[in-house]
């Protein structure tokens, strides 16, 4: 299946599946298109300006604040008070938040409170960003860091729903495109602001993100409303996440969550190719993890490299990574999801092994290569979403939608995981074993996925049926 191109399946239990085509990131649909009214398209009618609405400027500003100022100035605020231990459980505490989803999405489901969710989330956010700059206790800091996940989560869980609850089927697969590019342009742009704002401002960098949260809530008030109407049942989206893996709490990582029915079938998923899937996943996830939330940290101790130029390294490679999902895309539909991932893990294996042998070096330029050798364990990502998606709709034996919670539930988990025990390693050990940590856990997994088998294309078209 192509995922950039087909990549939502919406079915109901009574009726057979339908499939909607369309850009993931729309450059416009051809007037050829059927309208959701069955009327003729007019020129001009699918620009850009359709399929945006003032709230998806809520989700940029977002963006810019949990996936793009807190990586940095989180990880270097405590790093001034305490070692790379509270770095790691604190940055780990903002990606727990991430697993109050499933909560979040039954109070919307049961009690239509939508616009209260994304409010109230944002709000906690602001809060817990604006309280965090006037304390150095860790009990203190780990609060206020779930504060910021939880808000976070709360905010993003309800993001697809004001599309899909809202708008037709056919509309989907476009606006949801375009609420991904405003989420994943406001990370680069809030990377681009923590490089600027730097080591010298902190605290000024951390209050100018919760200004950023409580702005978002001005659009994201006054221009949604909670929908009337209740989905018989929640539609399948297997667009893949645009936008870099270190934001957990994001709408495309939120909107399928882990359900109680998943749960009780996860001995059927664990026993089948698609537990190979997960664990492979779960163990190059948790090992990356543990090097992005001491990212600022570990570059400035290990290579050198002052925190505004890492900062802004990371927003350059963020904004080339958007650009390749498209071609991930089709690559994943030429060879095999499968091929895709091995290929993305093995360039991700390389990196963080020049990575770790340039942190036992003293060449002088080592700063600017390991810059370089971070560019591709970014892009690498771009891959890693696009094949990923793909391989648990074509592996998941409990559904696609139930498969799709099980893989954002292992990327949540994972993320945790590594980055608790990778600032634990760091400060026990130093930063080059937490390095290790990540070879070993992307090697592990890149060995892993080289017993996936590939799915053959009369197996997809088998499936799709």
């Amino acid at each position: 299946m192509n995922l950039s191109n087909k990549a939502i399946r919406y079915f109901h239990r009574t009726k057979p599946r339908s499939a909607v085509i369309g850009p993931l990131i729309p450059k416009g649909i051809s007037a050829a298109s059927p309208l959701s009214n069955g009327a003729p398209a007019q020129p001009g009618e699918y620009s850009w300006r359709r399929w945006v609405e003032p709230w998806y400027l809520a989700y940029a500003l977002l963006g810019a604040t949990v996936a793009g100022v807190v990586p940095i100035l989180l990880p270097l605020t405590v790093s001034r008070a305490h070692g790379a231990t509270e770095v790691g459980l604190v940055m780990a505490t903002v990606s727990l938040g991430g697993l109050t989803a499933p909560l979040w999405g039954r109070l919307a489901d049961r009690h239509r409170l939508h616009r209260w969710l994304l409010a109230g989330g944002l709000a906690v956010t602001a809060a817990g960003l604006a309280a965090f700059p006037f304390t150095t206790g860790p009990v203190i800091w780990l609060g206020l860091a779930l504060l910021q996940g939880i808000g976070a989560a709360a905010a993003a869980t309800v993001a697809n729903l004001f599309v899909v609850e809202v708008h037709p089927q056919i509309e989907w697969d476009a606006r949801i495109g375009w609420l991904q590019t405003f989420y994943g342009g406001g990370q680069v742009a809030g990377l681009f602001l923590a490089g600027a704002l730097g080591q010298a401002h902190l605290r000024l960098g951390l209050l100018m993100a919760a200004a950023l949260a409580a702005l978002a809530l001005l659009p994201g008030w006054v221009s949604t409303q909670t929908p009337s109407w209740l989905l018989p049942t929640r539609p399948v989206l297997l667009h893949p996440a645009r936008h870099g893996e270190w934001a957990i709490c994001s709408p495309q990582r939120l909107f399928h969550h882990l359900t109680w029915q998943a749960v009780h079938q996860l001995g059927t998923s664990l026993r089948s190719p698609f537990g190979l899937f997960l664990i492979a996943w779960l163990l190059s996830f948790g090992g990356a993890a543990a090097i992005f939330c001491l990212y600022p940290v570990l570059m400035e101790h290990l290579y050198g490299v002052p925190p505004g130029l890492s900062s802004l390294a990371f927003g350059v490679a963020a904004a080339l990574g958007l650009a390749l999902y498209s071609p991930a895309g089709r690559w994943s539909d030429r060879s095999s999801p499968a091929g895709v991932l091995r290929i993305a893990l093995a360039v991700r294996l390389l990196a963080f092994l020049g990575l770790l042998i340039l942190g036992f070096t003293r060449y002088g330029g080592r700063g600017y290569l390991a810059l370089l050798a971070f560019l591709f364990v970014v892009l690498a990502w771009s891959l890693l979403s696009v094949s990923g998606t793909a391989l648990t709709a074509e592996l998941s034996p409990v559904g696609e939608g139930e498969g799709m919670g099980l893989f954002n539930a292992a990327t949540a988990v994972a993320g945790v995981i590594g980055a608790a025990v990778g600032g634990w390693i760091a400060g026990r050990w130093g930063y080059g074993p937490a390095l290790g940590l990540a070879v070993l856990g992307v090697g592990c997994g890149l060995i892993l996925a080289l017993g996936i088998q590939p799915v053959t294309p009369a197996q997809r078209v088998q499936k799709r049926q």
